[in-house]
């Protein structure tokens, strides 16, 4: 084999080696395999000065021209390799930015909202349940009593995905009741579980945001009432505001997934710039609930003429904005330190029944 057929080899090689070359220390050994002092093409270059005159002025540029497009090869692939380490390294160790505002304003969201709710139901006996975000018809409205043309189903109260291939389409959902369909589907009574998550609807003011959170509450067993429920609550809320007694109301209602229905107020003073909880001459509308519709139950194989439950559900965001005395929910998803000054929130601290809410 001649010189330059052989040159013509090692470049085949090299450059599928060069490109082949998964990391840097893969490229490294084929560099040195190659360029290095013991590598093929130095070795070549030393075989130069036992060529005639003729040979080497043919042989000369060859191997020069090879030494210089493999190494322009080799710190291509380089590049290419130190990129893609640099992006994987971005990816795994990715600095949230969102870090501030999420543990600093939705600290007030999650902890003193969510926690603290979760934490006095937690201590009445409560499982958490949880379910995913994207839903389909069925446990988002059909599962749930809604029957067909209802406004909750219009594009201007619920966020749809693109249909599928069948036509069928998803929704964000629009309240965290499917997880109670996946529950009493998957889960045989007595059930007692509170469901937190987030929520989407088409709204942006000051009392309603197009992603919440939102607390449900399922208790489904063969003798539960509407008796149960108002204690169940009236507790919860004079634990939640740390007043003695939150004194309830319960104004009857509808609902398609409750019958009967009926929407809860609480005791309140109006009459400062803060709404204060326990007192008063006012009422302040807090959440709605009911007793499970028994078509609800029999779409999800349960006998209404054995099980009966309740069921309740309420906003988050609101009942915080309630309990600390904010105007104006939209500043939650604002990043403001002074705004968590304010208002005293400090992200590891916790609420809890033993060690208090505020």
């Amino acid at each position: 084999m001649s010189v330059l057929d052989e040159l013509s080899t090692i470049e085949t090689e090299v450059m599928a080696a060069v490109s082949g070359a998964a990391d840097e220390s893969a490229l490294e050994a084929v560099r040195v395999a190659e360029l290095g002092k013991k590598g093929r093409v130095s070795g070549l270059m030393k075989t130069l000065g036992g060529m005639s005159p003729e040979e080497r002025q043919t042989a000369g540029p060859a191997l020069n021209g090879l030494r210089d497009k493999l190494a322009t090869a080799i710190a291509a692939r380089k590049a290419e390799l130190e990129m893609a380490a640099l992006n994987q390294r971005l990816e795994t160790e990715r600095e949230d930015l969102t870090y501030r505002r999420s543990c600093s304003r939705r600290a007030l969201l999650l902890d003193a909202g969510v926690r603290g709710v979760a934490a006095i139901f937690a201590d009445m006996g409560f499982a958490v349940a949880e379910g995913p975000d994207i839903e389909d018809d069925f446990h988002n409205f059909t599962a749930l009593n809604f029957p067909e043309g209802h406004p909750a189903r219009e594009m201007h109260d619920t966020f749809f995905m693109k249909p599928d291939a069948e036509g069928r389409r998803k929704v964000l959902r629009t309240h965290t009741s499917p997880v109670q369909i996946r529950t009493m589907m998957n889960q045989k009574p007595p059930i007692r579980v509170i469901i937190p998550g987030r929520v989407y609807r088409k709204d942006w003011d000051a009392t309603h945001t197009p992603m919440f959170h939102q607390i449900e509450g399922l208790v489904i067993d063969k003798s539960t009432h509407m008796g149960h429920l108002k204690s169940c609550l009236t507790e919860a809320f004079s634990r939640f505001f740390e007043v003695e007694r939150a004194e309830s109301r319960f104004r009857p209602h509808f609902f398609p997934f409750t019958e009967p229905s009926a929407e809860m107020d609480i005791r309140c003073d109006r009459s400062g710039k803060e709404i204060k909880v326990g007192e008063g001459d006012d009422w302040l509308e807090i959440l709605g609930c009911g007793m499970v519709h028994p078509n609800v139950l029999r779409n999800c194989g349960l006998d209404p003429e054995e099980y009966q439950g309740f069921a309740f559900g309420l906003g988050v965001d609101r009942l915080a904005m309630l309990k600390y005395g904010m105007p104006d929910l939209r500043p939650y998803f604002e990043a403001d330190v002074d705004w968590i000054k304010h208002y005293g929130f400090k992200p590891w601290l916790l609420p809890s029944v033993t060690g208090g809410l505020s």
